[in-house]
């Protein structure tokens, strides 16, 4: 094992390894194989060469950072950090960025990593697989990537709002209220990836936007970050009305499960519809996931291939007649 000292000439520690040792913390969990040990104004790394070559690109940075506006936030480590390693692979696992508390958000299936990739070299993305497959929650990764990263100036996330199963108007409260419940799991991912007075802050003054499909009529979405979600419930016309909102210098996503349509039996789904139209135009990238993606519980993957079973057993036996 080897070991380095890396000093800072301050009398003041807080400055650059933060409050109760934040910035220390943070920097241990980007660097999981390394012991790192704050004493006074240094800090001491011991580990293999390899991951101590790399934490010195990132300490000289910080060094640099700190000589030139005497304090380092939580901020600047961040970007410190992606700039050095970003773009390496970590086990396998592609790093898209850093979340709250320092946290790696990460593609973690190799049709994770397609998203990632074809979102550089494609406008419009069509992400399909069943539940459990990180689809959403790397779409949601992605867009606050873009965001911090200046690419774009907002992010929208959006759902159709489909009864599916219960009735909108016995549900207390007003329509925020009403549908909410089906738009948390975009709040859910937001959360993980943004502290929460910065989640407050953009969502009061409008440079994160979540809301009903419907609410996407008659708007231009330039320089934006857009995800529809649960695109197997918008019909045909709410979802060409959707794809004809992309504006200049915008990237859109679009996420769904053909396995679990909620729209009433007469009326077909939207995505379906859209990709079988679309799938060869250039610049439109389709990603299918399957249950090699899934990331939840073990269990859930043999649930989706049993239930994919009797789908086809039951689709065959509709062919026949």
């Amino acid at each position: 094992m080897q070991e380095k000292i890396f000093e800072f000439d301050t009398n003041n520690p807080v400055e650059i390894f933060g409050t109760n040792n934040a910035n220390v913390d943070f920097l241990k969990k980007q660097f999981p194989k390394l012991k790192i040990i704050a004493r006074g104004n240094a800090l001491k790394a011991m580990g293999s060469l390899t991951e101590l070559e790399n934490f010195d690109l990132v300490m000289h940075d910080i060094f640099q950072h700190y000589q030139r506006f005497n304090q380092v936030t939580q901020n600047d480590l961040e970007r410190i950090v992606q700039k050095e390693g970003a773009k390496v692979e970590v086990n396998g696992e592609s790093r898209i960025l850093y979340g709250v508390n320092g946290e790696s958000i990460k593609a973690r299936t190799p049709n994770q990593m397609v998203m990632v990739q074809e979102i550089e070299n494609s406008d419009l993305i069509f992400a399909i697989g069943p539940a459990g497959t990180g689809k959403t929650y790397t779409a949601v990764a992605l867009a606050v990537k873009a965001l911090k990263e200046k690419a774009v100036k907002r992010i929208i996330l959006t759902r159709p709002a489909v009864e599916a199963g219960e009735n909108l108007g016995f549900l207390p409260g007003d329509v925020k209220d009403k549908l909410d419940p089906y738009l948390q799991p975009l709040y859910d991912a937001l959360r993980d990836m943004i502290p929460a007075d910065k989640l407050s802050l953009f969502m009061e003054n409008g440079t994160i936007q979540i809301a009903p499909l419907a609410f996407m009529r008659g708007r231009t979405l330039d320089k934006a970050f857009v995800i529809l979600d649960e695109a197997q419930n918008a019909t045909q016309s709410q979802l060409k009305m959707f794809l004809t909102r992309m504006g200049k210098s915008a990237k859109f996503i679009i996420t769904g499960d053909l396995t679990q349509i909620d729209l009433p039996r007469h009326q077909p789904s939207g995505l379906i519809q859209a990709v079988n139209i679309l799938k060869d135009v250039d610049g439109i990238s389709m990603i299918h996931l399957d249950e090699n993606d899934v990331i939840r519980h073990k269990l859930v993957k043999d649930i989706i291939l049993r239930y994919a079973k009797i789908e086809k057993t039951i689709q065959d036996k509709k062919d026949k007649k």
